[in-house]
């Protein structure tokens, strides 16, 4: 597996990484500080300072409360921020995991945690959540509410979203960094990083060790 090995920190220092505004072009992407090296080959980077899980209470696409970090502790969890309006990167993403999470056992599956919280929280209700979520695997969840509360949350995790606007046609879109985290089922901390241009076969080799919290 391809990775290189960074500190925390170093994610959140000046640098060049852009947020992807999903479907409106490089003409609304802007420059947001994350990442200190070019890791654009790199499908998976492994952080010697891990982050720490957002403390988010949201609501889920049943919705019920859900408290992150209580319903995933001690579990291995994959948490994603983006939208379902989104025509590209959003559903790309998402489509990878599930369709490599299915190549594990069904015990792993069950104990996979693999959270989708909306960067888009006035259209995804969680109604809305929940049709798209179905189409993609129903035991994905889906996550909404107080835009602030979300911004703030991905904050911690070096991950950059803006409030949705409309682009030179009219259309909406929503910016935001693309990273997948995974958190440690051990210690509850995010200790790697995926990229939007992480494929299918490479969520599929490192599933397997990061339901066992190992380094993939």
């Amino acid at each position: 597996m391809r990775k290189k090995t960074f500190a925390a920190a170093a994610l959140l220092a000046a640098a060049s990484l852009t947020l992807s505004a999903c479907g409106s072009g490089a003409d609304s992407d802007k420059p947001v500080t994350i990442v200190s090296e070019d890791t654009s080959r790199q499908a998976a980077t492994v952080l010697d300072k891990p982050f720490e899980k957002p403390d988010l209470v949201l609501t889920d696409a049943q919705g019920k409360e859900y408290d992150l970090r209580e319903q995933t502790a001690g579990k291995p969890t994959l948490i994603y921020f983006g939208y379902t309006h989104c025509p590209d990167v959003c559903p790309l993403t998402m489509n990878n995991i599930a369709v490599a999470k299915k190549q594990l056992p069904q015990a792993d599956q069950d104990k996979l945690r693999v959270v989708f919280v909306t960067t888009d929280p006035e259209r995804d209700t969680p109604a809305a959540l929940s049709t798209w979520l179905k189409g993609i695997d129903p035991q994905i969840v889906g996550l909404t509410g107080d835009f602030d509360t979300v911004q703030a949350g991905a904050r911690t995790l070096g991950i950059s979203i803006e409030p949705s606007t409309k682009d030179k046609n009219g259309k909406i879109v929503s910016n935001h960094g693309t990273q997948v985290v995974a958190f440690s089922p051990k210690t509850d901390a995010g200790y790697v990083l995926y990229n939007e241009e992480t494929t299918v076969d490479d969520y599929t080799k490192d599933l397997p060790k990061l339901v066992k919290g190992e380094n993939p």
